[in-house]
């Protein structure tokens, strides 16, 4: 009956975390298109990569059907009336159009992504290495594919802040709390907090991880 009620929760969890990390990204989406001055179709589609790119990719590995947002297909209405709002209504003297605005909604993201990718692989019977990873896609992609669309080096591989590297402790607490019998919400909800407690403390120290130092070739 414990075992029933957990599933119940967490079953209930997973959805809400999905749907608050989906508009987070959706959000950084926006910012950067607003940035980049892209036209109507480019803000939804920058959106929408942002928002369920790393979920999709992540739903193809593990043979996932159907995808996320097709199994909830009202986040994509939701995800249109969001960018039709923002064209609408948002306007640069209500926030500055700047990296730093997109960087908090994205450590939303990505911490409630990556817990939430680590659990679905859990799920899905992925050994524990293997569901990290599929967090770590979950939480990275969406981001990457955002800026690679804006014709930009993906910030999760060139600012040198930590990014992937936060997901990726997530979700191996994720994992832990899991094989710790902790309940699935718990699980869920500590993985997207060390991750996203992390991806905010590098932000705010400004912390930049080594960068690859090696000579000049010879002439």
């Amino acid at each position: 009956m414990a075992s029933s009620a957990a599933l119940v929760s967490l079953s209930l969890a997973q959805p809400l975390v999905e749907a608050v990390a989906t508009v987070a990204f959706a959000l950084s989406g926006l910012i950067e298109a607003a940035r980049k001055r892209l036209d109507a179709v480019g803000v939804v589609v920058v959106a929408g990569l942002a928002a369920f790119g790393g979920g999709t990719l992540r739903d193809i590995l593990l043979d996932r059907r159907p995808f996320f947002w097709v199994q909830h297909a009202t986040w994509l209405w939701a995800l249109l009336a969001l960018c039709v709002a923002a064209m609408l209504f948002m306007r640069a003297r209500h926030f500055a159009l700047t990296e730093r605005a997109m960087q908090w909604p994205d450590a939303v993201g990505l911490g409630l992504f990556c817990a939430g990718g680590t659990q679905i692989a859990l799920a899905a019977q992925m050994p524990a290495l293997v569901a990290v990873l599929m967090g770590v896609v979950t939480a990275v992609f969406g981001g990457v594919l955002r800026d690679i669309v804006c014709n930009e080096v993906p910030r999760a591989f060139s600012d040198h802040r930590p990014y992937a590297l936060c997901a990726f402790a997530g979700g191996w607490l994720t994992v832990g709390l899991a094989s710790a019998g902790m309940a699935g919400e718990v699980a869920l909800f500590g993985g997207a907090a060390l991750a996203f407690a992390l991806r905010l403390a590098a932000l705010l120290a400004d912390y930049r991880l080594p960068t690859w130092q090696h000579g000049r070739p010879e002439d």
